[in-house]
């Protein structure tokens, strides 16, 4: 093939890789992603280079840890002056489009909560770059019936199609076309409004937003719109298609919404199950059994079994009806005669606790249900069903797609290109680093968590700044990670061991470009 290859990469929105048929889910039906396995690689470990959305996404598009690009947690900004793989793409003469959740820039104007401050002088930050201008994704943009027109290119795409927030109450472009379609629109967002129903476990909210008139629905028309347009042109296309979905609130718009049956689901780990549990998940408990509200909608929490099953089965809908929608998309691909020359590729940006220890959504205890995503790579040179070993990384993302693309990355991209995974030879690693940094106060945590995570393929070790305690789990004999053997006499060596690993990943989080240009 001597056309350079499209490519079309659909993204979801705090989805366990185990929440797919072709990853093995005993109930949730997704025939369409099953069908891209089917065609293509499944990697089995593939993890974040954090667990929440803001700065993994920040490292899909750079191809950099969090501490180097600067998007640490949600709510800061990834700086104007960031490179992306999208700008490397461009450049080389791509179209390039971002069509449904960026969140590159905060999507709200509410100030973080539960963060520690402290008084500074008249210069506020060590960083030069100003907050003007990073308020594309705010609510305040799109207020106006006017289409939004976002500045080109925004961190590479010259198209967008924006989408904010979740579920029923989605913003950016979204809730303008929505405010179009529906003179109502104010009562079928209005949460008194709400559909019957019995359901208790929290966030769970029927919409009367019908299903061609949610986000995903936009999302979905929006990508076949541009792919059949993309036909016309002689330029190659790199189209990211990105889900809100399935992140809480648990709300699956009409048929999706009693898809499932909770019954149909089971706790496979209980909190009971872990023989040592470690501060996080006990200070969690201790809120549970004291009837301690989260602060915010965003934090995780413990919840009973039978909530558990509840939110299961709303999430099997909300993934369900994405599958539809990349059904549709896909087969537009087909339809224009774009199958053949584009590489499809279909992600998460990290997973959500969903029962794994009676605890639901996402925090600062980075296990492998928020850590660990579906990764499967579609490609037209060989649609072979595969599943890859190897482990990789979001920050691998931007060099393999490069590499797929035949074009050199920039100088400071850290990720690994996984392309020879994709061919059934082995990927380059033999060990992955995963961060996360809290930008509040949580799960028992103060001051706001930072965790560095060590994987291979035997070992799980994670070390928690400021603690006296730490975390190693055996991954071939302890899957669910249940048995905490930081402290056994045992295991000291090969703890030893890996944290001196650890220490190579951070000694290498020094931010290698910009370059001398200076002769030595």
């Amino acid at each position: 093939m001597n056309r350079r290859p499209n490519f079309l990469y659909i993204m979801t929105d705090q989805h366990r890789a185990d929440w797919l048929g072709c990853y093995g889910h005993p109930v949730v039906k997704t025939p369409n992603i099953d069908s891209l396995a089917n065609n293509g690689t499944r990697f089995d470990q593939f993890f974040v280079a954090t667990p929440v959305c803001m700065p993994n996404r920040a490292s899909f598009v750079t191809g950099r840890y969090p501490s180097v690009h600067g998007l640490r947690y949600n709510g800061c900004l990834l700086p104007k002056n960031a490179n992306t793989f999208i700008d490397v793409l461009r450049a080389s003469g791509y179209n390039t489009a971002s069509i449904g959740k960026s969140h590159l820039q905060p999507m709200t104007d509410i100030s973080p909560v539960g963060s520690t401050h402290t008084n500074t002088g008249p210069i506020k930050e060590a960083w030069k770059t100003s907050t003007d201008g990073y308020d594309h994704e705010q609510p305040g943009q799109y207020e106006t019936d006017a289409h939004y027109q976002f500045p080109s290119p925004y961190y590479g795409f010259d198209h967008v199609d924006m989408v904010t927030g979740h579920g029923d109450k989605a913003g950016g472009h979204y809730r303008q076309w929505f405010r179009q379609r529906h003179a109502n629109w104010k009562e079928l967002i209005d949460p008194n409004n709400e559909l019957e129903h019995n359901y208790s476990c929290p966030q769970a909210f029927r919409t009367p937003i019908p299903e061609d008139s949610y986000p995903t629905a936009f999302i979905k028309d929006r990508a076949k719109e541009y792919l059949e347009n993309s036909n016309a042109s002689e330029n190659p296309f790199f189209a990211f298609v990105s889900f809100p979905d399935p992140h809480h609130p648990f709300n699956p718009p009409g048929k999706y919404w009693d898809m499932y049956n909770p019954d149909d689901f089971e706790v496979s780990i209980h909190y009971t199950d872990h023989k040592n549990p470690p501060p996080p998940l006990q200070a969690t408990k201790d809120d549970f059994d004291a009837g301690v509200a989260p602060p915010i909608p965003q934090v995780s929490i413990m919840a009973s079994d039978e909530h558990i099953r509840e939110a299961m089965a709303l999430s099997a809908g909300m993934i369900t009806m994405i599958d539809d929608a990349v059904g549709d998309i896909i087969e537009t691909l087909k339809s224009t005669g774009q199958y053949d020359n584009t590489v499809i590729i279909f992600n998460s940006d990290h997973g959500d606790f969903l029962g794994d220890y009676n605890l639901l959504l996402k925090g600062a205890w980075p296990k492998d249900a928020i850590t660990r995503v579906p990764m499967i790579w579609s490609d037209p040179q060989d649609r072979k069903a595969r599943v890859a070993k190897s482990l990789a990384s979001t920050v691998d993302i931007a060099p393999s797609v490069l590499e797929r693309a035949g074009i050199l990355p920039y100088f400071g991209m850290q990720g690994q290109s996984f392309l020879a995974s994709t061919q059934g030879r082995p990927g380059p690693r033999d060990s992955l680093l995963i961060e996360f940094n809290d930008g509040g106060k949580r799960m028992g945590f103060d001051p706001p968590a930072r965790v560095r995570v060590l994987v291979t393929d035997e070992w799980h070790l994670a070390i928690y700044k400021g603690e006296s305690w730490g975390e190693l789990y055996d991954r071939l004999n302890d899957p669910k990670q249940l048995n905490n053997l930081w402290g056994s006499p045992e295991h000291a060596p090969i703890k030893s061991e890996l944290m001196f690993a650890l220490s190579h990943h951070l000694i290498g989080q020094m931010d290698e470009s910009p370059r001398s240009t200076l002769l030595a």
